[in-house]
């Protein structure tokens, strides 16, 4: 298990998100931002955009996914 928080998925908060795969911690972190938004919380609504159109622009959005991939990977487990 590893942990990673809204920031390091270039969200605005520290919300810590726990999974034992990077797509666990993305999912997390894309319901995060929903119930934030749904919630009143403008600061997470730029990064709640930027979450929608990742695919809009397929190679941005694999290359931000990728990254994400590779720096949960670099993550010590957690104890």
């Amino acid at each position: 298990m590893k942990t990673m928080t809204c920031a390091q998925m270039g969200g605005p908060c520290d919300t810590p998100f726990q999974g034992k795969t990077a797509d666990d911690v993305i999912k997390a972190q894309d319901a995060h931002l929903r119930e934030m938004v749904a919630s009143g919380d403008e600061t997470h609504k730029s990064a709640l955009e930027m979450m929608k159109g990742r695919w809009k622009n397929p190679l941005k959005g694999m290359g931000w996914y990728l990254q994400t991939r590779k720096d949960f990977a670099a993550l010590p487990e957690d104890k």
